[in-house]
């Protein structure tokens, strides 16, 4: 059975849009798209190729599925960065059946993504990793069906902007397994869902 990894930027105030670049996401008039850009080094860049040792595939939604098309297929020079990211098995979910996706290697997932991704963990043999996608990520954690946070701490307070635990959001329960401080002052903290645990929560 597959793992979904879910490998995320976040503000110490939750946010989580547009850390890339200033054109990434500026739904609801955000401004500050970027700000995670200081805070990338080697050192992260080395606990994320941890996170996708081993083999993996690319699991989005439709928005960053687009943007991470646009960004290393379409704007990018050839480099081993884009030539991972095309030629890596990539899964798309969105509710319009119809949808086409263009990048090589990638699949549709239509439909109920919850139903969709159940499926695929049963029959896939890598990790699911995921950026972003922010409405897909919360559903999935919603039907516990994402295993590992890797969540990527910047030392910043925004204020604003699309924070990636909203309210709703189901309780919780998880167990920190590494922990990594850069120089650049990001941590960088990995976390294992307990299903047992939040099993035993009361209704």
């Amino acid at each position: 059975m597959a793992r979904v990894v879910a490998i995320e930027h976040l503000t110490l105030d939750g946010v989580f849009q547009a850390p890339a670049r200033a054109d990434e996401d500026t739904r609801n008039g955000f401004a500050h798209g970027g700000w995670g850009i200081p805070g990338s080094d080697a050192q992260m860049q080395e606990a994320i190729g941890r996170a996708m040792a081993g083999g993996w595939s690319l699991l989005a939604g439709r928005t960053t599925y687009e943007d991470l098309r646009e960004a290393w297929a379409v704007r990018q020079p050839a480099s081993p960065m884009t030539r991972a990211l095309t030629g890596a098995q990539k899964f798309v979910a969105s509710h319009d059946a119809g949808y086409e996706p263009r990048w090589e290697n990638s699949t549709l997932l239509a439909g109920d993504a919850g139903e969709a991704v159940c499926a695929l963990k049963q029959g896939h043999d890598k990790a699911l990793i995921m950026f972003g996608s922010g409405k897909l990520l919360r559903a999935l954690m919603r039907h516990g069906l994402v295993d590992e946070l890797v969540l990527m701490v910047h030392p910043l307070v925004l204020g604003e902007g699309s924070r990636l635990f909203e309210p709703g959001q189901a309780p919780s329960t998880l167990k920190l397994s590494s922990q990594l401080s850069t120089a650049a002052g990001v941590a960088i903290l990995t976390y294992i869902f307990d299903r047992q645990e939040a099993a035993e929560w009361p209704e």
